[in-house]
């Protein structure tokens, strides 16, 4: 349903769903009410993704709080499971010495996930309390949006770079990106080499933070819209609309492993990454 209560044709259903709620200056807004420009902000996703911070923060410390070695209750357990998890995935992968990685390791981990959990919300019922609330638009899987996984990425590209210098030094990290992969021992045959490997070292160094947040997005977009084109089915006929309930459920059942999937893959590359850079040769 649009914001008027008009009933929407399918592709006008589809880019409503997938349309963002944004805050932009007035002379960015085009002759269509819609934002342009760089300074344009995705309130739905900001929104969203501070609120899961939030609840992530609160449950975790809520536990801790009340955590005590008797018998524990089935929500320290299940904390207890994930923390463990993840400090052994840094046991196993990071081999530089920080006591940032693990608290970032789960952080990224339980976020990313709880993220990626909005999507198995039934796409319209939190976007039909706003429009009731009179909120046109309200995008709920963070993830689907690419400036909040570009965030993410960016977050940890510039933790890659402060650990490669702190470990290394600034000359270190030159040396990284002009000394690999092609070396010489010939000082001249090197220098011919630097533009070289200044090229394909740069490349490597920014398809990190750029395959980070592309695959992340790619994969819960992909998600949501099959959700949406599916949720479609429901209004038309009661044939369809039966077929679409069975499939919803197939779907959100295998989401559930995409999401975790997702999640983990993003927390493995950004311990990877960082053993990388905390690694002095």
């Amino acid at each position: 349903m649009a914001a008027t209560g008009e009933a929407l044709t399918s592709s006008e259903y589809i880019k409503h769903h997938l349309t963002n709620l944004q805050v932009c200056a007035a002379e960015n807004v085009d002759a269509a009410g819609h934002c342009t420009g760089f300074w344009t902000f995705n309130v739905d996703s900001l929104f969203w993704s501070a609120f899961l911070g939030a609840l992530f923060l609160f449950i975790f410390r809520s536990v801790a709080k009340k955590a005590d070695t008797g018998v524990p209750g089935k929500l320290q357990c299940f904390v207890e499971m994930i923390v463990e998890f993840v400090d052994q995935s840094v046991r196993d992968t990071f081999h530089g010495r920080s006591r940032l990685i693990a608290p970032l390791a789960l952080t990224v981990f339980v976020w990313v996930f709880l993220m990626n959990l909005m999507d198995l919300i039934p796409v319209d019922w939190i976007p039909s309390l706003a429009t009731a609330a009179g909120i046109p638009y309200m995008k709920v899987v963070p993830s689907t949006d690419l400036n909040i996984t570009f965030a993410l990425s960016l977050s940890i590209f510039v933790l890659i770079l402060f650990y490669t210098i702190k470990v290394k030094g600034f000359m270190g990290l030159v040396k990284e990106l002009t000394m690999h992969p092609f070396n010489s021992p010939n000082k001249f045959v090197q220098a011919l080499f630097i533009p070289v490997n200044l090229l394909l070292e740069s490349v490597t160094l920014i398809a990190k933070p750029v395959s980070l947040a592309l695959r992340l997005f790619g994969n819960m977009y992909a998600g949501e819209l099959i959700f949406i084109l599916i949720a479609i089915m429901y209004s038309a006929g009661v044939l369809l609309g039966g077929l679409a309930g069975v499939l919803q459920l197939g779907w959100a059942i295998f989401h559930i492993l995409v999401i975790t999937l997702q999640a983990f893959i993003f927390m493995m590359l950004t311990i990877v990454y960082l053993s990388m850079a905390s690694e002095d040769h």
